[in-house]
């Protein structure tokens, strides 16, 4: 079996409430799959369902190969799990709650710790109650990866880091997965999503609005025009353009597909300024929130 995640018709009820209404989804050994979605979306159910944290009201789950409510500790072994709401308080240090968890896997990941904490700046001598969010976000990261799992959930996990230390933690998935673990990345942030995700998959209301290569998504959000002409814009000209907006001699929207007959259209108007450029990931999930069955 190839893929990391299969489930089937996953469905998620809390009393009459329906969190998750009837998921299909297939995350391939070996890739990087962002799941994207609002406040509330289900990603976070999802992953815990994955997880065995919750049970499913209906559909099929497979969790490398096995249903993960049998799977037991064997399974658990093999995966990383990094929680969207990471609480950490006690008197433990660092140092000593990561070494805990490497006893708990009969020592994996125990020599990963010091070089982990050292690339995120991590003081592992203090106690994790005294700890800043974003330093505890660290420890949750490093425990997460450190036993180079089969498979790791990730659930908002650069959430509190700075900057530099979101490009590092990029950097430290796309080494993770070189080397072959399987990551599921949920995240709000779209353009680390973009950055380092092999596919992604949009969650709205319990439901997968589209599931797709990040360069396919690209290519679907098109590309962003603006353009001044030395009179006024020549509306009837641009009918092709999508979501065109026209003041004066300057036009806006939105241009799918090959340039070319766009740029044959402008060649035959007096032109001052062209602007065109790639419209990013979050123009796209925006799009796929706004229209009714997605992008």
């Amino acid at each position: 079996m190839t893929t990391a995640i299969h489930v089937e018709g996953l469905v998620k009820d809390y009393g009459s409430f329906r969190a998750l209404d009837g998921i299909d989804l297939a995350v391939e050994r070996g890739e990087v799959f962002g799941f994207i979605g609002p406040n509330g979306a289900g990603k976070s159910t999802t992953i815990r369902i994955l997880l065995d944290l919750l049970r499913p009201t209906n559909g099929d789950v497979r969790v490398l190969g096995e249903d993960p409510t049998a799977g037991g500790p064997e399974l658990r072994a093999r995966l990383g799990y990094l929680p969207g709401e990471l609480t950490l308080s006690g008197t433990a240090t660092g140092r000593q709650l990561l070494m805990h968890h490497a006893a708990v896997r009969d020592g994996h990941g125990r020599d990963r710790i010091a070089p982990l904490a050292e690339r995120f700046l991590l003081d592992l001598d203090r106690p994790v109650r005294a700890l800043s969010k974003g330093n505890k976000q660290k420890i949750g990261v490093v425990q997460a990866l450190m036993h180079r799992p089969d498979l790791a959930l990730l659930d908002e996990p650069t959430s509190g880091l700075d900057p530099l230390l979101q490009q590092e933690f990029l950097d430290l998935v796309r080494e993770e997965r070189d080397a072959g673990t399987t990551v599921f990345l949920s995240s709000h942030v779209l353009s680390e999503i973009e950055g380092v995700a092999d596919r992604v998959a949009l969650i709205r209301d319990g439901r997968i609005v589209v599931v797709d290569d990040v360069a396919a998504l690209r290519a679907a959000a098109g590309q962003r025009l603006d353009v001044t002409f030395a009179g006024d814009a020549p509306a009837d000209a641009l009918a092709d353009v999508a979501e065109l907006e026209v003041d004066g001699n300057r036009a806006r929207g939105v241009w799918r597909g090959d340039v070319r007959p766009l740029l044959a259209i402008l060649q035959a108007q007096p032109v001052v300024h062209l602007e065109l450029r790639d419209r990013d990931l979050e123009e796209l999930v925006l799009d796929a929130y706004r229209t009714e069955g997605g992008a």
